[in-house]
């Protein structure tokens, strides 16, 4: 496929690693090129743009930015670039705040999570919530004692959600999906406990998984 990764932090470069690895064309979109210099010397098949160059090359999207900073990136792609496309929403509405005793403080509430405010601007995109629950290290074939880790998502488009799970298990998950858009108010606060080992103890390399008897 086609992947346009819109971001130039380490999410979006592990990522992006990652669909090379696949074989995928990656496109990777930045407001600053030089960010990225060193990254492109290192996996330099993949292409450096703007964010509407990316959004528009891309057959897939990812949102892999600040969440404080989503939406902008989102309006620099361009609406008409993300229509009809699936867009991974990596971002954590994290809030510009220190944690308290290694608990994260987001901007959000409860009643209303991140992806919901994305896909209400660009109602013709199809958001699928995937990737935010577990460090940039682990993101892409982690291997744990445990097996395979799970990655929750959810959306409102059923093909979109299928595109992704095909990713996944790509990249070595297992998927687990959580239903329509709303099911991100649960999913998105999932980055405060994965993130609180970390604070606490520097323990980062670890993911969630979901055990079932059926």
């Amino acid at each position: 496929m086609k992947i346009g990764v819109l971001g130039s932090g380490i999410v979006a470069q592990s990522l992006a690693a990652g669909f090379l690895r696949h074989g995928h064309e990656v496109t990777l979109g930045t407001r600053t090129a030089s960010k990225l210099a060193d990254w492109n010397k290192q996996n330099p098949k993949a292409d450096i743009a703007g964010f509407s160059e990316t959004a528009k090359f891309g057959e897939l999207v990812v949102l892999a930015v600040k969440g404080s900073a989503a939406l902008e990136a989102l309006r620099a792609a361009g609406a008409a670039n993300l229509a009809g496309k699936t867009v991974i929403d990596a971002t954590n509405p994290i809030a510009d705040a220190p944690p308290s005793n290694g608990v994260l403080k987001f901007f959000t509430n409860l009643d209303e999570s991140l992806m919901e405010r994305l896909q209400r601007e660009f109602k013709e995109a199809r958001f699928v919530k995937a990737f935010n629950s577990v460090g940039s290290a682990c993101m892409v074939n982690p291997k744990f004692k445990g097996g395979k880790p799970t990655m929750f998502i959810c959306g409102n488009d059923e093909a979109a959600k299928k595109t992704v799970s095909g990713i996944l298990d790509q990249f070595g998950w297992k998927t687990a999906d959580m239903g329509k858009a709303e099911a991100a108010r649960a999913i998105e606060p999932l980055c405060i406990l994965w993130c609180i080992p970390g604070f606490l103890r520097n323990d980062w390399s670890h993911a969630f998984k979901l055990l079932s008897d059926s």
